[in-house]
């Protein structure tokens, strides 16, 4: 049973074929179930139908998919690795769903590529009417993804990911550099969390001596270079940090670190099991049975820390994760969203994610919940939609909202920043200059009042238009601020949160100052009372659920 927004953008997809739209790329935060939805539409398909993943372990994660619903399906991939899913099947589900002829197949782009020119594959390739990939976001003309769907020539196609993004900032569109016509784009992480599909978080930021200001980002894929990044880490003291600050903040609770190298992350394990923390390693090479049992051993207790490096990120389902480290720095706003997302699935007993940054990933990048405008156009380094600044508590280490006077976690009232910065007066009528605030608050109170100056020297029609434009403007008017003292009262009553740390939220969350807010016209009065409605709705759902 899909959930409702799973079906929502299932339905978006159909319709978008249903209208000749080739290639559609779906947007659903880490953790939302892209691969459930995934399965869902390939078992609903009444011709061939191919799912293709980027690793070996995504192949075995998307078969295991379609066999909890009950779909038969072909798997191209190596040998070894199709009888290590299908003693999966047996021990998950009493038998297996692997079928050789099953027009439902599922393929590791790389075994796909090296195949293509086999004649028998070929044949089923033409036959194709849909392909899906995860991580859709990888799809470049030119690159093996493109290779891989270039050769289901007859199909339509659907991409997913978390992050339509690329770290080079390149085109996902078929105009330019990528394949894709339309984005179909779901709820966002933050209205996730609200419908607690996924859990809140914490996040401390108490960053290690590694120093990145020797370390390029790499032109090709706008994530730093990964052999100079290396001789930083090694160069710091982050192992030290890491277990320290995993047994202050997280004693006891299931985690993941996510390390530059292997030499490091058996590093990092060496020193959580010196410390009494059951630790163990994951890396690109270990064995998919090793994964596996790794995995079981991690959602039974028996490890508390998995340190891997680049597999527990993009795709990877391991819903066990109490705690997420960064220990690796990243220019990828895709991979840091992926990594985050980790800590967010909802367990029992579960309140939040605890996420322990140590080399300033979320100060590079922002909250992953902040609004976003996607494309497919493509954009050029970080793809925030808000300059929304996040400060980190000198006393706990926690990182929180830069309109929050007071942190949070511990209470404690960071120095105030230097007068003038836009990050601290933005939003906020208690730091507007007097002369302004007058303004705004003379224009509010004139609109809302019943005795407004009419255009007496036109004619009678147009006194009476104007007559009925002002008792409009000023009925939404008067609704629109008895919504924003509704919106207060929750922050103020069941967040604790003072006037100005209000104010603040407002104008990011809404993009206009309380005190404009009440000078706009009618339907613009309108469209943000009815975005006011919505957000309180989840606030005041989210806090008491």
């Amino acid at each position: 049973m899909l959930r409702p927004y799973q079906s929502t953008v299932k339905d978006e997809i159909r319709y978008n074929q249903s209208l000749g739209i080739k290639n559609n790329l779906a947007v659903l935060p880490t953790g939302a179930g892209k691969t459930v939805v995934m399965a869902s539409l390939a078992k609903e398909a009444t011709e061939p139908e191919m799912l293709i993943a980027h690793r070996q372990e995504l192949v075995s994660q998307i078969s295991m998919a379609l066999a909890r619903i009950g779909a038969y399906h072909r798997i191209i991939a190596p040998q070894p690795t199709i009888n290590f899913i299908i003693d999966r099947h047996v021990t998950k589900f009493g038998r297996s769903y692997y079928h050789s002829d099953a027009p439902c197949a599922v393929a590791g782009v790389d075994t796909l590529v090296r195949r293509i020119e086999s004649d028998e594959l070929k044949r089923f390739l033409k036959q194709v009417k849909e392909w899906q990939t995860d991580e859709g976001h990888h799809l470049q003309i030119g690159n093996k993804w493109h290779a891989a769907t270039q050769s289901m020539p007859n199909a339509f196609g659907v991409g997913w990911t978390a992050t339509p993004v690329r770290p080079n900032g390149q085109s996902l569109g078929r105009l330019r550099t990528g394949v894709f016509d339309r984005l179909v784009v779901g709820p966002s992480m933050r209205e996730l969390i609200n419908e607690r599909y996924l859990c809140e978080y914490k996040i401390f930021g108490k960053i290690s001596d590694i120093d990145l200001k020797n370390v390029l980002v790499s032109s090709s894929t706008g994530d730093f270079n990964s052999k100079q990044l290396r001789d930083a880490a090694h160069q710091s003291h982050i192992t030290g940090d890491i277990v320290a600050h995993y047994n202050r903040l997280a004693p006891g609770k299931r985690g993941v670190t996510f390390a530059v190298d292997v030499e490091m992350a058996e590093e990092h394990a060496a020193a959580f099991r010196q410390a009494g923390v059951p630790a163990e390693v994951i890396h690109a090479k270990t064995p998919d049975r090793d994964r596996v049992k790794i995995t079981e051993r991690f959602e039974r207790g028996e490890t508390l820390q998995i340190v891997n490096v680049d597999v527990l990120g993009e795709g990877y389902d391991c819903p066990a994760i109490e705690v997420v480290q960064f220990a690796r720095p990243t220019q990828s706003y895709g991979l840091f969203v992926q990594q985050f997302g980790r800590g967010l699935r909802t367990l029992p007993g579960k309140s939040h994610g605890l996420i322990i940054d140590h080399v300033g990933n979320v100060m590079r990048h922002g909250l992953p919940d902040a609004p976003r405008e996607w494309s497919l156009d493509g954009v050029k380094g970080n793809p925030r939609s808000d300059d929304l600044p996040i400060r980190t508590c000198p006393e706990c280490w926690h990182v929180f909202e830069g309109y929050a006077r007071t942190c949070p976690e511990c209470g404690f009232v960071p120095p105030r920043a230097p007068a003038g910065r836009p990050e601290m007066v933005e939003g906020d009528l208690t730091e507007f200059e007097p002369g302004l605030l007058a303004r705004l608050r003379g224009e509010a109170d004139r609109l809302v009042s019943e005795h407004q100056a009419l255009p007496h020297h036109a004619g009678r029609v147009a006194v009476l238009a104007a007559t009925k434009r002002q008792a409009e403007r000023r009925t939404v008017q008067l609704q629109l601020r008895d919504m924003i003292a509704s919106y207060a009262g929750i922050r103020q009553q069941l967040y604790g949160e003072d006037d100005s740390t209000i104010y603040r939220r407002f104008y990011r969350t809404f993009g206009v100052d309380m005190a404009t807010a009440q000078t706009l016209n009618a339907a613009k009065a309108e469209e943000l009372h009815t975005k006011i409605r919505g957000q309180a709705d989840n606030d005041y759902t989210a806090r008491r659920a």
